[in-house]
């Protein structure tokens, strides 16, 4: 029925909510695990599939198609049997898009900005990248008041975009206990998204490399 392969790595956040939302389809895929340090993601057949060589990168049957969210979108709507994970009703459907792009341009970009420096030095970014950590949080929670779930009454591609986000700030223990609104989504997140328990794998996985990182810097 299916014939999907997902380039993709485990201790990506990105790929993390890709593989959730095919599990919350029901939809296979043949998993490629892709290793950027090895540079697998720059052979010619890799490039040919994405000129950009991220991952996670799907093809759907020859028909390519990278960056996490686009991923989710596009499975959703061939593959979903309704449009419950991403309703197809404009308002609803432009809050899902902006709770997407909040995630892209704040929320992952700062966990992006203040912890990947530790790949390369042993050390996180400086204090104002961290703030900015603090500030998308503070938004989330704000959109959380009163809300089960980040867009609208039930979970969708956004949740799940923005679940293996925090919980990747989890690997760097980050913690957002005082955000309490963010608690409360997180802990019903964990319970109502299928995939949940590989995508703490993953999470522990990178967490394990981040400690291993510092080790080898002899940082803390």
């Amino acid at each position: 029925l299916f014939n999907m392969d997902l380039y993709y790595s485990p201790l990506s956040s990105t790929s993390r909510a890709v593989l959730m939302t095919a599990k919350a389809l029901g939809v296979e895929l043949n998993k490629k695990p892709t290793d950027n340090s090895k540079r697998e993601n720059l052979t010619p057949e890799f490039l040919k599939l994405n000129p950009q060589h991220t991952i996670p990168t799907l093809v759907d049957n020859g028909f390519s198609i990278w960056e996490s969210r686009a991923i989710a979108v596009y499975l959703v709507e061939q593959y979903g049997k309704d449009d419950s994970l991403f309703p197809k009703d404009p308002k609803k459907q432009a809050v899902v898009n902006q709770r997407l792009q909040f995630d892209m341009g704040t929320l992952n970009e700062s966990f992006i900005k203040y912890y990947y420096p530790v790949f390369f030095t042993g050390k996180p970014g400086p204090q104002e990248d961290f703030q900015k950590i603090e500030s998308a949080f503070e938004y989330l929670n704000t959109f959380l008041q009163g809300q089960d779930y980040v867009a609208g009454d039930h979970l969708t591609v956004a949740d799940i975009s923005i679940l293996a986000t925090v919980s990747t700030f989890e690997a760097v223990e980050f913690d957002f206990s005082k955000y309490q609104n963010v608690v409360r989504w997180y802990k019903n997140a964990q319970k109502v998204t299928p995939g949940w328990d590989d995508n703490v794998a993953g999470v522990n996985q990178l967490k394990q490399i981040i400690e291993a990182k510092k080790a080898e810097f002899g940082t803390k």
